[in-house]
């Protein structure tokens, strides 16, 4: 298998398993979509962490694959590649990327697909698909742009350049740096600490954050509006809330 997932303690890692650099072939793409299937409904998986391994996230697509497929080939192919990367978007649970070393082309992409980045202070980052006449194909002119701007997101696509830990925080294009050797047990902890909330408010944030995000004020506003009143039909809502006024705030335990 080129990916696979493990389970502990309400979080699911979704690995990538593809030495030397985690290049991201069809076979891959499609065990992705497969494994975010598999996360999503899972009851024992209440967040996900992706990682690539200690030394490198995924250096890109498979070059010599795409490099023998022609323009109708792609054409088949190009929705399927979406819908991989989407499928882990899409993931109704924290999502938190672990990213050691290399997040190129489509290992950078697949990071964007996160709800939250910790790189290593070693890792770089970037877009480089044009340096190959080609431009991001797995979502990253939409999501790169959506998260750090379209300026910064152009200046990174144009020039194809690589951008160390610090810039990448520095723009927004991930959250937290830590040591190399810590990226994994923070990312796990991080997505842990989440698995332990209420899942279906969770489940509610992430979605009416990014559903919103894709359309205007009022009817994001509106999506908000009916999840926010549904979740008083959750046993969470009224498990929280009973801790609240009998315990005080942030008390509450979740099932």
């Amino acid at each position: 298998m080129t990916a696979h997932l493990e389970v502990d303690e309400g979080v699911g890692t979704i690995r990538l398993d593809r030495p030397p650099m985690n290049a991201l072939d069809i076979a891959t793409q499609d065990r992705l979509k497969e494994l975010a299937a598999e996360a999503t409904r899972r009851d024992d998986v209440r967040a996900v962490v992706i990682h690539g391994g200690e030394k490198v996230f995924a250096a890109g697509a498979d070059i010599k694959e795409m490099q023998v497929m022609d323009h109708a080939a792609m054409i088949a192919r190009s929705g399927a590649l979406q819908d991989s990367f989407t499928a882990i978007a899409r993931i109704p649970k924290p999502v938190v990327a672990a990213v050691n070393g290399y997040a190129l082309g489509g290992g950078c992409e697949l990071a964007l697909c996160a709800d939250f980045r910790i790189a290593a202070d070693n890792a770089k980052l970037g877009q480089p698909e044009i340096l190959l006449g080609l431009i991001p194909g797995a979502g990253g002119t939409q999501r790169l742009s959506r998260l750090i701007g379209p300026s910064k997101a152009k200046d990174l696509i144009f020039t194809g350049r690589q951008v160390k830990a610090d810039e990448a925080l520095a723009i927004g294009l991930v959250d937290r740096v830590v040591p190399a050797a810590e990226v994994y047990e923070q990312a796990h902890a991080w997505a842990a600490r989440l698995a332990q909330g209420p899942a279906i408010a969770l489940r509610a944030a992430k979605e009416s954050i990014d559903a919103g995000l894709q359309t205007d004020l009022d009817t994001g506003l509106a999506i908000e509006r009916t999840w926010f009143a549904g979740l008083f039909a959750t046993e969470d809502r009224e498990r929280g809330m009973r801790s609240f006024v009998e315990e005080g705030p942030g008390k509450a335990k979740f099932l």
